[in-house]
């Protein structure tokens, strides 16, 4: 009777543990399918749209730059070597290519050396689950035991949609291998700058070995630490017959692999930069984000002008840094000043300033010579090449669209356009002599102020041309005062593009109101197109990362000047090419194409330019010292200072593009004339002859009253 009962007992308790196994395995199940419920879809996964770099390109097709907020590159699984792919199967997950998500193995194994060492030793999960972490992390779900789950039910879902290869790519991709670099293509570019599918063994090991601990393992912090972690990745991927001994052998002994520590730099940065805020502009109105959406842009630099002009540039600021040295080395008290000498040493200085160490940033905007450059194509306003600053003391500060500097006499063409545009002939004559003028000083009191001429000379009448080939600065105030006033000036400017506020006085002739380099070069891209004034442009197109167009940029003009305006000023201009200040452009840097220029130059030598251009390019060139207090020295005009720059440019840019020489094409209503040489009337028999371009009914229409018989 007692075994009956306690058999009895026994079937009702073993009936009891079946129904409560039941009940909660499918309490289980049910839990589970309720986590299934809203699950991400895996099209999402399958529409995966990580963060991916930015390129910038070049005109050329050239990569000048990236941008990212974490450095992304996709790449196909066939571009990823077989040894990246093996040391990654062999170090996070060799049963991948035999489990269907979940290693059970592995979760066992990581359990029992987590019980006996009393901690977290050891992780259990599988590449698959990797990838569905970084599904949820994508989509903003919160590190819990429940998301745990839901990416376990994930990565069997994952694996029961996609193949192994698909799995295996999605991880390559998009797994983070410190430093910002998000995939292998990026990681590949940033520690050894290459692509992954040059990747060689012992480079795909310390690449894995950096996934466990990025920040830990990084080869460029803890390059021992990276090294071995490499030799444990190898002897696995040995272990795990992915390579033979022989092979890990040699290997191993490789005593490094070559990292690159430094982040590359762009090519252009200034103009890079440039576009990166022009970018920033447009996010919002093309519903992008620069950093994240992997977009192409295309630009309109050219790759070889940029090299032409860097080389340029940098020497001609070197040859000025020396006269300011040579200058400043004589001069104690100056140099003491500027080079805060009470507090450095002055043979350190002096060293930094030759070149021998980095000049302390303290003192670079009152000892470092800079320079900016812009290239431009008159027709489209395209830039084709920028410098912003010097490229051995690269900063935030773009000089060629950021630094408002005087330009001096660069700005003398817009005073003469305007009495040109208003009709004068560029024979009309006005008196070189000194004159005196009512101006505001710096407390906002008018005093007076005399003019003076660069060499200090002065002469009788003296004709338009003859006042813009000489830059005579009495001559350039006298059109302001006599022919056209300095508001309409100013309005003149601009119509030309300048965008800067320009002051309506009388001094407006010499160029005191500040101007931005890439503004003056546009003005002048208007002589050379007929008058037609471009918008500069820099990006020409921008791509999405399939590469559906998002938006074209097509060049933006608008006629500010009367064709024959234009031309006539562009004949003055040429003269200053040929014969006069801008003439060693000519004979000492062998520049022959038709073309116009001017040089500039403020007072005390603070600043040297020189502006100019071609049919086919404008470019000008800024010298001076970020500090607008400190000069560049006795005599160091634009003529010297800045013109080799602009010339050698000019000269190597035709060359390179194989531009034949283009003369300006004349318009109809512009006429030539014989006039007397002296008095600029109708010559009679008598008269000394000379030929002279006049826009139609602007010609003289007096007979010379001095070469005539009694």
């Amino acid at each position: 009777m007692a075994f009956e009962l306690s058999t009895v007992s026994l079937r009702k308790y073993l009936k009891s543990a079946i129904v409560s196994v039941l009940t909660f395995l499918f309490l289980i199940v049910s839990y589970i399918l309720y986590l299934s419920q809203d699950l991400p879809s895996l099209d999402q996964l399958e529409n995966y749209d990580p963060d991916l770099v930015t390129r910038i390109y070049s005109a050329d097709g050239e990569i000048l730059d990236e941008l990212f907020l974490e450095k992304r590159i996709f790449v196909d699984l066939d571009q990823i070597p077989n040894n990246m792919k093996n040391a990654t199967i062999a170090s996070e997950d060799r049963r991948f290519y035999n489990h269907w998500g979940i290693d059970s193995r592995s979760i066992v194994r990581a359990i029992v050396i987590n019980i006996i060492s009393l901690g977290y030793e050891q992780g259990f999960s599988s590449l698959t689950q990797q990838v569905a972490r970084t599904l949820y992390d994508t989509i903003g779900f919160k590190k819990t035991i429940i998301r745990k789950i839901k990416e376990i039910i994930t990565a069997i879902q994952i694996e029961r949609t996609y193949t192994k290869d698909e799995i295996l790519e999605m991880y390559l991709n998009n797994v983070h291998f410190g430093h910002g670099t998000y995939g292998v293509q990026a990681a590949a570019k940033r520690y050894f700058g290459k692509d992954a599918v040059q990747l060689t063994l012992g480079e795909s090991a310390m690449l894995v070995g950096i996934l466990p601990a990025p920040a830990r393992y990084s080869p460029i912090n803890h390059p021992e630490r990276a090294h071995y972690k490499r030799n444990v990745v190898l002897r696995v991927m040995r272990d795990e017959k992915f390579i033979t001994k022989d092979i890990y052998s040699e290997a191993r002994v490789i005593e490094a692999e070559n990292v690159s520590r430094d982040q590359a730099k762009g090519k252009a940065p200034y103009f890079t930069e440039f576009i990166r805020r022009t970018m920033e502009k447009e996010d919002d109105r093309l519903g992008v984000n620069i950093y994240r959406d992997g977009l192409k842009i295309y630009t309109t630099l050219d790759t070889r002008l940029q090299t032409i002009a860097e080389k340029a540039l940098m020497d001609a600021i070197k040859r000025n840094q020396e006269k300011l040295n040579q200058r400043l080395f004589n001069d104690q008290e100056e140099f003491s000043k500027l080079a805060y000498l009470s507090i450095f040493s002055e043979d350190t200085v002096k060293m930094m300033m030759q070149g021998d160490s980095t000049l302390y940033k303290d003192l670079r905007n009152k000892l470092l010579v800079q320079g900016a450059f812009v290239a431009l194509d008159p027709e489209t306003g395209a830039i084709l090449a920028m410098i912003g600053g010097r490229p051995d003391y690269h900063d935030q500060y773009n000089r060629a669209v950021q630094a408002k500097r005087q330009p001096g006499s660069v700005f003398k063409p817009i005073v003469y356009t305007t009495a040109i545009d208003n009709g004068y002939p560029v024979s009309k004559q006005l008196l070189n002599q000194p004159l005196v003028l009512r101006v505001l000083n710096a407390a906002g009191e008018w005093e007076k102020w005399m003019p003076r001429n660069y060499d200090g000379t002065t002469s009788g009448l003296t004709t338009l041309r003859e006042g813009i080939r000489k830059s005579i600065n009495l001559v350039a105030v006298r059109v302001v005062k006599e022919l056209v006033p300095a508001g309409e000036v100013r309005s003149m400017a601009k119509r030309m593009g300048i965008t800067t506020d320009i002051r309506a006085v009388d001094a407006i002739a010499l160029g005191t109101s500040e101007v931005y380099l890439i503004d003056v070069v546009n003005a002048y891209s208007a002589f050379a197109n007929k008058g037609v004034l471009s918008q500069p442009f820099g990006i020409t197109k921008v791509e999405d990362r399939y590469g559906n167009i998002i938006k074209e940029y097509e060049p933006i003009r608008e006629e500010v000047l009367r064709e024959e305006s234009a031309y006539v000023m562009t004949s003055m201009l040429q003269t200053v090419m040929d014969a006069g200040t801008g003439g060693s452009a000519r004979w000492r840097h062998n520049f022959y194409h038709p073309a116009g220029g001017k040089t500039g130059t403020t007072q005390n030598w603070t600043d040297a330019w020189f502006v100019g251009f071609s049919k086919q390019l404008a470019a000008g060139v800024w010298i001076g010292v970020d500090d607008p207090v400190v000069s560049l020295g006795t005599s160091q005009d634009g003529s010297r200072a800045a013109l080799p720059a602009w010339a050698k440019f000019m000269a190597g840019a035709h060359d390179t593009l194989r531009l034949k020489r283009q003369k300006f094409d004349r318009p109809d209503k512009v006429i030539d004339v014989e006039i007397c040489a002296i008095t600029k009337d109708l010559p009679t028999n008598l008269c000394e002859v000379e030929t002279e371009i006049f826009i139609k009914d602007t010609e003289p229409t007096r007979i010379c009253k001095v070469h005539r018989r009694n």
